[in-house]
């Protein structure tokens, strides 16, 4: 298991940001067999492609350059030219094989990983110029691993390539006592069958260290438990700041209710516990809005500022729990409270009508009609 440069296990999985800013970094899994193997079968497989076309261009520049004709020997301004036309003429020739190899190492390395284009990862880094920390990396178990690698893939290659020369050794020999066009194209053939051979040898290599790679970058990107809590506590805030926040808005939500208050036409009351504001505009709505509500403290301020303002109160502890518990804030009250309100709305019209001498006094409200899945006992 890892552990971090505190001591601390990193037991836990990287987290989705933990990759992303690795991955903006550049630090991905990449595997230098991967590409070396990528390239080496590219390259053999070019060769072995267009061996015939390359062995032919070699023929003619060299058939070419050793039949000039008398006057281009004696003219030192020709030679210029023949130099350009052989170099043409094998350039040409060798066009397939360096566009197999572009291409191949160009997918290489996307192989692993995928595309990445980071300019912090193409930033300079000071801190690999301190000695002590090249030294570190050089006795590190990171380094122990590679140099096994490389006697590893020495090794593998240099037993690979005996074999080979041992199986071709009676072809080899034949080529030099064959004619000189036969020869080459011969020994393109053994060149490139040697060589693909030979880059086979690669697969077991990449084989190893491709896996290898993968368990390598996850093991950096491990977290500890730590790390998990501090970065959930940077990405969803700390909590002592989100109270704070819910703090705020509830002074806020409270002094938008206040100031509401006095525009209400009637506050309902429990009559201690709870106080709710309700105003009801035809002009604006089919149903009457709450203005403000809230419970013990809160209800005590409501009731302080509707009697400042002149707002009726009113107490029916049965709908002001129905409405409290049922209805939000600038919300218009549930269809089931319709009735009932409107029978409280119609009180309070009434009384007033009483109280400015321009009608007789309403009777008292008895029971309203509460739905029971709006009744609240509690």
């Amino acid at each position: 298991m890892a552990e971090s440069e505190s001591g601390a296990d990193k037991s836990e999985e990287p987290t989705e940001k933990r990759l992303r800013e690795s991955r903006e970094k550049g630090q991905i899994a990449r595997s230098r067999e991967l590409n070396t193997l990528a390239i080496m079968l590219a390259g053999t497989g070019g060769l072995l492609a267009s061996g015939g076309a390359l062995g032919n261009a070699m023929l003619n520049v060299m058939r070419g350059s050793f039949s000039l004709p008398r006057e281009v020997i004696l003219d030192e301004r020709n030679m210029g030219i023949w130099l350009m036309a052989a170099g043409q003429v094998a350039f040409e020739a060798l066009v397939p094989l360096f566009m197999a190899l572009l291409i191949a190492s160009i997918l290489g390395p996307i192989a692993l990983g995928g595309w990445l284009f980071s300019a912090q990862a193409m930033a300079p880094k000071f801190s690999r110029m301190n000695p002590a920390a090249g030294l570190k990396r050089m006795f590190s178990t990171k380094a122990l691993v590679e140099l096994v690698k490389a006697l590893a893939k020495f090794s593998v290659i240099l037993i690979i390539a005996l074999l080979v020369l041992s199986a071709d050794r009676d072809a080899l020999l034949a080529i030099s006592h064959e004619p000189l066009e036969n020869a080459i194209m011969h020994a393109s053939q053994v060149v490139g069958w040697s060589a693909l051979w030979i880059a086979c040898g690669l697969i077991l290599i990449a084989a190893v260290d491709v896996p290898f790679q993968i368990w390598d970058n996850k093991q950096k990107l491990m977290m500890t438990k730590q790390e998990v809590r501090d970065e959930y506590k940077d990405s969803e805030g700390k909590p002592e700041v989100k109270q704070r926040i819910r703090q705020l808005q509830r002074e806020m939500t409270e002094r938008r209710m206040m100031q509401a208050v006095p525009q209400a036409d009637v506050v309902i009351t429990n009559p201690t516990h709870f106080a709710v504001a309700l105003k009801y505009d035809p002009t604006k709505g089919s149903a009457p809005v709450m203005l403000a509500k809230g419970g013990d403290f809160t209800a005590l301020k409501i009731r302080e500022i509707a009697q400042e303002h002149d707002v009726m109160l009113l107490e029916s502890p049965a709908l002001a729990r129905a409405v409290f518990y049922s209805t939000e804030i600038d919300q218009e009250i549930p269809a089931g409270l319709y009735l009932a309100v409107a029978q409280v709305l119609a009180y309070v019209y009434q009384l007033r009508q009483y109280q400015a001498g321009k009608g007789k006094r309403p009777d008292s409200l008895k029971d309203l009609p509460i739905p029971p899945d709006l009744r609240r006992d509690d």
